[in-house]
């Protein structure tokens, strides 16, 4: 929440205003955020006796029963918007419908909206007051930090949006049960990001159970060794505090070094390029690996921290190069930056791991100098360094629905993305917005790395394609 304090001065031709705004707000770990036992999120809503949830459509195919459930024993009448949003379909029109839901709901001026899902709904519908639920390890790490709100623009992220912090955030990391593998890679690289240029510890801690904490879901999955899911609440914790500690003061993004914009210099870019997007993990990922060479040139760090660094990437199975990834588009990347850096580069990178240190003076000669190295590099590693199931799919976008025609399209779809995951085979079941449905009944056949042209009618627009 915010509040706003201000002096208005009468001047010789008019007047000056200086104002001043408080913001607070509040975060509360608690597994279990929707069991009826646990009343604090239902107790949020006492005063209006009713709620409107924001929800992907496809985490409310899994949640959604239970959901009701949570609010029907607490007394609060329950109205759910299901949305459908991928990175491709975090646009205008998306939002225009939620804030339709709000005409219809009759939402008064103060009334929090409940929004329950990955880091892209919680972008999109974060623009009047709001609950946060977080539902990815994206959503829990890295979006429920921000008070950015934004939706995207042409090839451009999070061009058009505001600054608004939600009333309360709930952590909830037993959702990370459901949470495919994929998903969990792909949220691993915003640790890795906060870790390897600002807290030493957690970069020990991922360093030291990489495999362990993607394969059980951050220790949340049946069977999980208590000391993996011990040193996943520390990293969960610190890494999130962390990321307070540093964004707290620069909230409204004012100061342009931002040590967590390790791996967003020419990320952007990656992100969106490809005909089949990559993962934000994934794009995140190739920008630190080669930040992390570009330091290493500079001996900013040692060759041992240099290998250290790739080498967890690797063993996450997380991209560190990328086909597309040549001359032509670090120079354009490196040109859309400096707009939206001021001028400046202000390339974050480890200085050693643990810290940080801002680059400015760099040349495209030594920018191109690093890239052929990285991709020599490369080479050593398996794939060449490209990452698996680094390409968007239904967990991320739910471009699918449990129905014949979006069956039939997703199965052409799939004979004509090929292996673009490096599987080669149809997944058998539902995997919605990055969690499994676990509904044997539905037939459904999905395959990582599904191409763009699928309808989403939802939202009158076009997953991947304009419409």
């Amino acid at each position: 929440m915010s509040d706003l304090t201000a002096t208005v001065i009468e001047t010789k031709n008019g007047f000056h205003v200086d104002g001043y705004e408080k913001i607070s707000y509040d975060f509360t770990f608690l597994d279990g955020v929707f069991n009826p036992e646990n009343p604090q999120l239902a107790e949020c809503y006492k005063r209006w006796g009713r709620v409107l949830a924001v929800t992907d459509l496809n985490v409310y195919n899994v949640y959604g029963e239970q959901i009701e459930k949570y609010f029907k024993h607490h007394g609060v009448e329950l109205k759910v918007h299901k949305t459908k949003i991928g990175e491709k379909a975090k646009t205008i029109p998306t939002f225009l419908s939620i804030v339709d839901s709000m005409t219809e709901f009759g939402i008064y001026r103060k009334e929090p909206v409940l929004v329950v899902g990955g880091g892209l709904v919680t972008d999109v519908a974060g623009n009047t007051n709001f609950i946060r639920v977080p539902t990815t390890v994206i959503g829990l790490i890295d979006a429920s930090v921000s008070i950015k709100v934004a939706v995207n623009y042409g090839n451009y992220k999070n061009r058009l949006g505001a600054y608004h912090a939600p009333m309360h955030t709930f952590l909830d990391f037993t959702f990370l049960r459901t949470l495919p593998t994929a998903q969990i890679r792909n949220g691993f690289a915003e640790l890795i990001k906060i870790s390897t240029c600002s807290h030493l510890d957690t970069f020990n801690l991922l360093d030291k159970y990489c495999e362990q904490l993607i394969e059980t879901g951050f220790g949340r999955t049946d069977g999980a060794p208590k000391e993996v899911r011990d040193a996943a609440d520390k990293i969960n914790k610190e890494g999130i505090h962390e990321m307070l500690k540093l964004e707290t003061p620069n909230l409204h993004e004012i100061g342009l070094d931002r040590v967590i914009a390790y791996g967003h210099t020419w990320s952007p870019l990656h992100e969106l390029l490809p005909e089949t997007p990559l993962r934000h993990g994934h794009a995140i990922s190739i920008d630190m690996a080669y930040s992390a060479t570009l330091a290493n040139n500079r001996g900013l760090i040692s060759d041992t921290e240099h290998r250290r660094i790739l080498s967890l990437f690797s063993r996450a199975g997380l991209s560190m190069d990328h086909h597309m990834f040549d001359e032509e588009i670090l120079d354009k990347g490196t040109a859309a930056i400096l707009k939206t850096r001021d001028g400046k580069l202000r390339a974050a990178v480890p200085n050693p791991i643990g810290s940080c240190t801002f680059l400015n003076d760099v040349s495209a000669k030594e920018l191109n100098a690093a890239l052929h190295r990285h991709k020599e590099l490369m080479k050593e590693y398996p794939r060449n360094g490209e990452g698996i199931e680094a390409y968007v799919d239904a967990s991320d976008t739910g471009y699918t629905e449990n129905n014949k025609q979006g069956v039939e399209a997703i199965e052409v779809a799939a004979e004509e993305a090929g292996s673009l995951n490096g599987n080669g085979h149809i997944h058998g079941g539902v995997v919605m917005n990055g969690h499994a449905n676990g509904d044997k009944e539905v037939k459904s056949k999905l395959a990582n790395g599904v191409s763009n042209g699928i309808t989403n009618s939802t939202n009158g627009f076009t997953n991947g394609a304009r419409a």
